[in-house]
């Protein structure tokens, strides 16, 4: 069997793979906190024929040696933790994060997730949830009578209580970082979870120990790059039609030696 039919073979999965990446990442342009992805290759096993290095006689060497590869692969899909660009909403309860860190989220099972998704809600209970209802961690309640709703770049939360001329503070919202956030785990609705990679959370004021302060009234917007996804389409498109070609290839070497045995 000719072996660049298998060669070729794995690098069309490994471009199919890239291109249901960058498809992924093109529907997300707007999504709010979204982190671009990126598909990362490795070449597979060599078939080591001469060794390098090997001796040809008492006193000499190979310089160099036969080795044939086995192809390539997608070993990972990598997210691009870079700052989106921050967008004014003019909305109170809408929290950007300029700099590191994420929101902490209680899921409903009880464990956090991380999210840099600051379009928050209220809840009928008065919380600060999520779009898909989970409550910021900590529980921050915003009263019932609030006229206006106040979150400094430190994550003080402040309210306007009706015939009171001072602001009331209702809670605190934190940060938490991590030292390989590349290593959180996506699971949806704009939510990261820990992992053995990511390392644990350290939580922390926002503005302090380098995290990245808060921007009332903004969302951060997607990082995905449209024009490098478009060139990066292009890209994945060529080298699937090039070890497309060289099956043709291959298969036509092969229709030549059986028309000639």
């Amino acid at each position: 069997m000719n072996q660049a039919l298998w060669v070729a073979k794995t690098g069309l999965d490994a471009q199919q793979t890239r291109l249901s990446v960058i498809s992924n990442n093109l529907a997300n342009v707007g999504t709010t906190g979204y982190k671009q992805s990126r598909a990362v290759f490795e070449d597979l096993l060599y078939q080591n024929i001469r060794q390098v290095g090997g001796q040809t006689s008492q006193d000499t060497r190979l310089p160099t040696g036969l080795m044939l590869g086995s192809g390539s692969r997608v070993v990972a899909t990598e997210k691009m933790h870079s700052q989106g660009s921050i967008a004014t909403t003019d909305n109170s309860l809408d929290v950007a994060i300029d700099g590191r860190g994420f929101f902490p989220i209680l899921m409903p099972d009880g464990t956090e997730a991380y999210s840099r998704d600051g379009g928050f809600k209220v809840s009928n209970q008065g919380q600060l949830v999520t779009a898909s209802g989970y409550a910021l961690q900590p529980g921050i309640t915003i009263p019932q009578d609030a006229q206006s709703i106040s979150i400094g770049t430190d994550g003080i939360v402040t309210v306007s209580l009706p015939n009171q001329a001072a602001q009331t503070t209702v809670g605190n919202i934190q940060l938490n970082g991590f030292i390989n956030p590349t290593g959180l785990q996506p699971i949806g609705e704009n939510l990261f979870v820990e992992s053995a990679a990511s390392g644990a959370p350290q939580a922390g004021t926002p503005g302090l120990t380098g995290l990245g302060n808060l921007r009332q009234g903004a969302l951060e917007a997607s990082n995905v790059n449209i024009v490098e996804e478009m060139v990066g389409m292009i890209e994945t498109q060529r080298a699937y039609e090039m070890n497309s070609k060289v099956i043709s290839t291959a298969d036509g070497m092969m229709q030549f030696l059986n028309n000639n045995v």
